[in-house]
């Protein structure tokens, strides 16, 4: 049994569990929700460390050390979105769905980015809470866009 096969049946276990009943069309979508958010979880993760060493330990401004950061994370989540996530068009040109990706995750970086300048500059907030209510928001903007395009 495959890792999709086995986040499939533990969302549906979770489903009946709470007497949920979905098409499946809108169990599919549940799955991949799941899966996104595992992904993101991690993502999160990789840019959450990254930013906090490079505003800590390297000194970087904090638009810096997030821009950073969020690239970084951009490359595991590309990758576990395209293999783990979401069903991508093989028909599509891959080079193509490739450059999609990255101009909406540069189009996320600059959403995340203006959140945290604001965020921290002008409403001070701490960086580190900042960056959640960032990720959260280009998160939603993230499944979203890639949910459009890559499918």
């Amino acid at each position: 049994m495959t890792k999709e096969d086995k986040t499939a049946k533990f969302v549906k276990k979770i489903l009946k569990l709470f007497h949920i009943k979905l098409s499946s069309k809108y169990e599919k979508l549940c799955i991949q929700i799941f899966k996104f958010g595992i992904v993101g979880g991690v993502a999160f993760l990789i840019d959450f460390i990254f930013l906090y060493l490079f505003k800590e330990f390297c000194h970087f401004p904090v638009v810096l050390a997030n821009t950073l950061s969020f690239c970084i994370s951009v490359i595991y989540n590309y990758t576990a979105s395209v293999k783990w996530v979401f069903d991508v068009n093989k028909e599509k040109n891959a080079k193509k769905q490739f450059v999609i990706f990255i101009i909406f995750s540069v189009i996320g970086l600059l959403i995340n980015d203006l959140i945290m300048w604001v965020s921290v500059d002008f409403m001070h907030i701490y960086y580190l809470l900042a960056k959640i209510i960032a990720t959260f928001v280009v998160m939603v903007f993230n499944f979203i866009t890639r949910k459009m395009f890559l499918e």
